[in-house]
């Protein structure tokens, strides 16, 4: 009798589960086709379409700089007034000899202060006394050219040196004879691109100003008129 009422039982429950509605099952999508995603348009800058405006320094330079240097220097030949031909910007770092990654940061900020991406500098030889060996990245440096050089030379004089502590102008010694002009830069922080907390280590730099002048005296010119703030002068030369 025992066995009859299991049998029983097993045989209510198959037909309980065939009777029972089967769970809406979801559309499976063919493998071949993929799923259709709506992209949304892309916004539009406020400035497309519009025609890109010349770097502030040159147009001071094309227009005002050139005419004052043709007149002060009596030049009659148009090629002979000085221009800019590069900027360079040069980092030494004698402590990535132990700390490799401070290089890393210098390169990093390099790029954020000149819009420009650094190039690393090696060892041409090795030094035993400061365990220097040939071929060792110890530097970085940028060299500018074109739009960006005018561009961080007005950063530069009208954002950057005001910021310069106990400031008393530029030294006018700093020429080379060929009408080329360096200085050098105690602290990074000069520059407001560089975030102070960022910053791992307190570094200097070292920039060089290439000109086409001959002379120290036509480069001298040059770099005063475009408002380079030099020892001994009464006002900068301010561009509009």
């Amino acid at each position: 009798m025992a066995d009859n009422k299991k049998n029983d039982k097993k045989q209510d429950k198959k037909q309980d589960k065939k009777s029972a509605p089967k769970a809406d099952k979801q559309e499976k999508k063919p493998k071949g086709e993929k799923a259709k995603r709506t992209a949304e348009p892309a916004k539009e800058h406020t400035g497309v379409g519009l025609a890109v405006p010349d770097v502030r320094l040159r147009t001071h330079y094309q227009t005002v700089v050139r005419a004052a240097l043709t007149k002060q220097f009596g030049l009659t030949n148009v090629h002979q007034i000085p221009n800019l031909t590069k900027i360079v910007l040069n980092v030494g770092l004698g402590e990535a000899i132990k700390q490799p990654k401070l290089l890393d940061s210098v390169v990093d900020e390099l790029g954020i202060i000149t819009g420009q991406r650094a190039v690393r500098k090696k060892a041409k030889k090795s030094i035993a006394n400061y365990g220097l060996r040939q071929g060792q990245e110890i530097g970085a440096s940028v060299t500018l050219r074109g739009a960006r050089m005018w561009e961080f030379l007005d950063r530069f004089i009208t954002v950057a040196v005001p910021r310069i502590r106990d400031f008393r102008g530029l030294s006018t010694r700093s020429f080379d004879g060929r009408g080329n002009y360096s200085l050098g830069i105690k602290e990074q922080m000069i520059f407001p691109e560089i975030n102070y907390d960022q910053v791992d280590q307190v570094h200097g730099m070292d920039i060089t100003v290439v000109t086409t002048a001959a002379k120290d005296e036509l480069a001298f010119a040059l770099l005063r008129e475009l408002g380079m703030p030099f020892r001994g002068e009464d006002k900068p030369i301010v561009v509009q």
